[in-house]
């Protein structure tokens, strides 16, 4: 059959502000540089093609930096409407060189994102497969871990309590945050918890970059009793260097990323070896474009992979790359969706629904704030 040429007709962007039930805090806010989390804000990306095919993608931002990408979105999108949606190395190119003057990184790449995970949902859609199929898939299902009911300003009872409801719906593995002026609260808690759910099941801990250099490695050995599968972000995340050192003197592997916006900022941390799992978040480095450039670049180095947040985008990618990752589950964005993601037997299952599998919902509709269309 051949191949009959689509453009795109509109894209329409809209920014929604997802309340969070309880204000959240991790370490940032203990130490305080950050106040706690009351909401998420969303970009959302709706393109429409002549052919009658239709691609959602979205990005998000939290505490600060949303309104600025609604408004670069709004700025660059005009510059694909009439292009064949098929050619997305294409089309980021031209994105990114229509803002070129606020760089390839941060907001600047962040706006792009959510046009570019819709591009990809929309070509998988025209194919009838999920994107994971589309991209080549590894697997079916990835393990998964429950990062959402971790967070310092849960009672340890609750954070105990979240770990065991979330063993019970299938999920394979337990985060919580660390990272406290005292480093003896931090411990008893991470003891309760391996006390809690037993030594079998995974348990991983996030200092959300709240460690100085002696204070992390101190901390490191003192956690080595533990078995983590990982200590996150033990140390500012520009800083490779003090990751590297790190890495090397722990037997605890080391994870960082998530705070990174660019594939250039990553890179960085692979050729200095300052993880053993880095921990890209698509929408953070611009798109699914530049992961899959990462997904290359940590694969030759033999890192391991576990995405952040965004488990509807990320667990998609995460069946495409050739070593077993992780994805993180968090459950605050299931307000946003029609669907809900599978997770059973430790391991989040890859929607059969063509594309990424999601259809916003009624209540991501209500919580919008404003919209535009750009083009007919």
């Amino acid at each position: 059959m051949d191949y009959t040429p689509d453009t795109i007709r509109s894209i329409e962007l809209s920014t929604l502000r997802l309340p969070l039930p309880v204000p959240i805090s991790d370490a940032k806010v203990f130490t305080g540089r950050q106040k706690p989390m009351t909401e998420v804000v969303f970009l959302i990306a709706e393109i429409a093609t002549a052919q009658g095919f239709t691609g959602h993608g979205f990005s998000y931002s939290k505490r600060g930096g949303g309104p600025a990408q609604y408004a670069h979105a709004k700025e660059v999108a005009g510059v694909v409407i009439g292009e064949d949606p098929n050619d997305i190395d294409k089309l980021y190119t031209k994105l990114l060189w229509a803002g070129a003057s606020v760089g390839r990184s941060g907001v600047a790449t962040q706006a792009l994102a959510a046009i570019d995970v819709a591009l990809y949902d929309l070509k998988a859609k025209r194919a009838g497969l999920p994107l994971s199929k589309l991209l080549g898939a590894h697997r079916d299902s990835v393990r998964t871990y429950n990062t959402s009911g971790g967070f310092l300003n849960a009672s340890i009872d609750e954070v105990l309590d979240r770990a065991t409801q979330s063993l019970r719906e299938g999920i394979g593995g337990i985060k919580i945050k660390v990272g406290l002026p005292d480093g003896a609260e931090d411990l008893r808690r991470v003891r309760a918890v391996r006390d809690h759910i037993g030594t079998e099941v995974p348990l991983m801990v996030d200092a959300n970059q709240q460690w100085d250099r002696p204070t992390a490695l101190r901390m490191g050995r003192r956690l080595e009793e533990f078995d983590l599968v990982w200590i996150e972000e033990p140390l500012d995340a520009y800083d490779a260097h003090g990751h590297a050192e790190l890495a090397r003197a722990l037997d605890t592997p080391i994870a960082t990323g998530e705070m990174l916006t660019s594939v250039a900022e990553h890179e960085r941390l692979i050729a200095a070896h300052s993880c053993d799992i880095i921990q890209p978040d698509a929408p953070r480095i611009g798109g699914i474009t530049q992961f899959l450039r990462l997904m290359m670049l940590a694969d030759r180095a033999g890192l391991g992979l576990a995405p952040h947040f965004a488990m509807q985008i990320h667990l998609h990618l995460a069946a495409c790359y050739p070593r077993e990752p992780w994805v993180e589950h968090f459950d605050w964005l299931d307000p946003l969706f029609d669907e809900r993601l599978e997770t059973r037997d430790g391991r989040m299952f890859v929607p059969d629904r063509p594309g990424l599998g999601i259809t916003f919902s009624g209540q991501a509709r209500a919580w919008t704030t404003e919209r535009v269309t750009i083009g007919a």
